[in-house]
C-alpha cells in the first residue's frame, strides 16, 4: 500500500498553477518526467476529463486517465496502466485553492502495487518515499518557472 501526501504553496495565481499541472505537454520540461504524451483528448477539452495521458518516469511508466476536471480547482486521474510495476490505484487527485502568498495546492495519490509480499513490505513505502519525492520536486519546479 502506498499513500503519498504533499502540500505545498506556490507563489503564483491559481490559473497559472492549474493550466501547468493540466497540460501533460508541460510534465516533459520538468527534471524526473522523461516524456510525456496525450493518447486519447478529454470529452469537453483537450486536457480534460476522459484524457488519458501517458508519462515516461525513466524506471516507471503510466497511462492515467484524468477522472475530474474542475477549472482551476481539482484535477483527479486513475493510474489504468503502468509498467515495469502492475498498480492497483485507488485515487490521484490534485486540488488547489487561493491563499494569500499564491496557490496551496495538495497532491493525493493512494493505491498499491500488486506484487505479493514484495509489493506490500518494500516496493509500497519506497514507491510512497519516492512519490512525495516526486511531487514536491515537480512543484518546486513550478514554482520557479
Amino acid at each position: 500500500m502506498f499513500d503519498i501526501h504533499v502540500e505545498r504553496i506556490i507563489d503564483k495565481d491559481i490559473n497559472t498553477v492549474f493550466e501547468i499541472l493540466a497540460d501533460h505537454a508541460a510534465y516533459a520540461r520538468f527534471r524526473g518526467v522523461d516524456g510525456a504524451k496525450l493518447l486519447e483528448p478529454g470529452h469537453t477539452e483537450k486536457n480534460g476529463e476522459g484524457a488519458l495521458r501517458h508519462l515516461d518516469l525513466g524506471a516507471i511508466k503510466f497511462a492515467e486517465r484524468i477522472t475530474c476536471f474542475e477549472r482551476p480547482y481539482r484535477l483527479d486521474y486513475k493510474i489504468e496502466k503502468s509498467s515495469p510495476l502492475p498498480f492497483n490505484h485507488e485515487i490521484g487527485s490534485v486540488t488547489l485553492s487561493e491563499v494569500e502568498g499564491g496557490t496551496k495546492v495538495t497532491w493525493i495519490s493512494r493505491g498499491s502495487i500488486n506484487i505479493p509480499v514484495l509489493g506490500k513490505l518494500f516496493l509500497g513505502p519506497l514507491f510512497e518515499r519516492k512519490g512525495r519525492q516526486g511531487f514536491g520536486s515537480l512543484l518546486k519546479q513550478i514554482a520557479a518557472l
